[in-house]
């Protein structure tokens, strides 16, 4: 029997997992990250604690699993994507916290770039919206706020790097990403393949502190922690962002396939094959995957806070004790909605001023009518997503696949498909991303040989076929309300 390890790195957690060869999680253990919010809209995270955390986890891993080390066969990160870190490349710490890809702070760079007149450039190199989700303005912010950053650039002492850049460097020492996060940063072009010149020039960074960016299932180096290697010689040989990470875990490898994973937001992708799509119905542009001369595009619309929206009424508003279904079960919301846009509006609107809010309340609205509403608003969200998908791709969608958290919750499941009036089949593990990197070790270490032999690994857990039920909080209300909180 093989193995893998996989460092599952997300925005709430660190998590690590090893997979025997028929995709078992034999050990699953994550640790909390803290989140840090300095000023209102600024979220960011500890990048030595997401380090130190991640030796630990592996640790405890190595400690715990009774196999024979020299049996796992290789390591991978997935990664938060956007999320931004630059560090002193003599001392190897960071000059900042992690500014997290929900974090607004440099909103205002944004805004200076479209008054210039920038968003056409930039969407056509990168296929990205200017918005403060994406890596480059984070950079920028902190060239601009953080006394010592440019100087220690300009001396060429300055690394930036994505969270699997930061983890690479400080597990390997090689400062590397891959493609699908490099697609993410708002400086690469996703036609030419690599870092862009002129955006280079336009955002005032300069190109020594990138990273190399190598294929999802290359070889990065041997891991050289201690505590590690006193275990085994471990070989770092998978990279991806974890969204992309999830469509290689769902076998969504050919032009067609589709999938949504429910984290902290929710995240469509559909593979677009070897044509990069122009959105002209604000969804972006990616990088699927890249694997040898193999590489595929695909079309993404991110909800920023959907699976976080149910955690948000239980702890924040405490409308619910348990996120379990009976929480849900009243299935309608008496003309109750909430739109969950805590840190601003996603795909295909594109607005990072936007607020959350409830809305249709009554004196006889109650708690279950605003948990069935938040049930509605994330469907609604992730409707709008599949509208502009299917508008831009020319295509119609009938079915999706589905993974992350929030998937077991099955009237959510139930409700997604009744307002897309699509099949919604989850996957039998809710850990697509991390089962996506161990895929893409297989495929480094010889374990898998075709994309077909992954593809016909794939499980559902259930399938939830559309129901023509009409909710007093129809789609027309629901746009009432998009509008609503655009123009508060």
């Amino acid at each position: 029997m093989k193995y893998a390890l996989v460092i599952d790195q997300g925005t709430t957690s660190t998590r690590v997992i090893i997979y025997d060869e028929r995709g078992n999680a034999i050990f699953n253990e994550k640790k909390e990250l803290k989140q840090i919010y300095p000023n209102i809209g600024y979220v960011e995270h500890d990048p030595m604690e997401i380090f130190n955390d991640t030796i630990e986890l592996m640790e405890t891993a190595l400690k715990e699993v009774n196999i024979e080390y020299q049996d796992i066969i290789g390591a991978g990160i997935t990664n938060q994507r956007e999320t931004t870190v630059l560090w002193n490349k003599d001392t190897g710490l960071p000059i900042y916290n992690a500014i997290c890809w929900q974090s607004t702070q440099s909103e205002y760079i944004c805004e200076d770039l479209k008054n210039k007149g920038l968003e056409k450039i930039i969407n056509d190199k990168t296929g990205l919206v200017i918005n403060p989700y994406f890596s480059a303005t984070k950079i920028r912010w902190i060239l601009d706020n953080v006394d010592g950053a440019k100087k220690l650039m300009d001396e060429g002492k300055l690394m930036f790097g994505t969270i699997d850049t930061w983890l690479s460097y400080k597990l390997t020492g090689k400062h590397v990403t891959d493609y699908t996060n490099a697609s993410r940063t708002m400086l690469f072009n996703i036609h030419d393949l690599k870092w862009d010149d002129e955006l280079l020039k336009i955002f005032d960074i300069n190109k020594n502190i990138l990273p190399e960016v190598i294929d999802s299932n290359k070889t990065v180096g041997i891991i050289n922690i201690p505590n590690i290697k006193k275990y085994l010689d471990l070989e770092l040989c998978a990279l991806s962002g974890d969204q992309e990470a999830s469509l290689v875990g769902h076998g969504a490898f050919y032009e067609g396939d589709i999938k949504i994973t429910y984290g902290t937001g929710s995240f469509m992708l559909l593979n677009t094959g070897e044509k990069p799509y122009k959105s002209n119905n604000g969804l972006i542009t990616t990088i699927g995957y890249k694997i040898g001369d193999k590489i595929s595009y695909a079309l993404e619309g991110s909800v920023f806070i959907a699976g976080a929206a149910f955690g948000f009424i239980r702890d924040n508003l405490e409308i619910v004790k348990k996120l379990n279904e009976d929480a849900f079960k009243n299935c309608e919301s008496n003309g109750v909605i909430f739109v969950p846009t805590l840190t601003g509006l996603g795909a295909p609107y594109w607005n990072s001023e936007c607020k959350g809010a409830i809305l249709g309340l009554t004196r006889a609205s109650s708690k279950e009518d605003i948990a069935f509403g938040t049930i509605l608003g994330v469907s609604y969200l992730n409707y709008d997503v599949l509208k502009a998908m299917e508008e831009d791709a020319k295509i119609k969608i009938n079915q999706i696949s589905v993974d992350g958290g929030a998937s077991l919750n099955k009237i959510l499941m139930q409700t997604e498909a009744n307002i897309t009036n699509c099949k919604i089949m989850t996957l039998s593990t809710s850990e697509a991303t991390s089962l996506g990197i161990f895929y893409l070790i297989g495929l480094n270490k010889g374990l898998f040989k075709t994309f077909n032999s992954i593809k016909k690994r794939y499980k559902m857990s259930n399938l939830y076929e559309p129901e023509n039920i009409k909710y007093t909080v129809d789609y027309e209300k629901w746009k009432k309300a998009i509008k609503a909180i655009m123009e508060y």
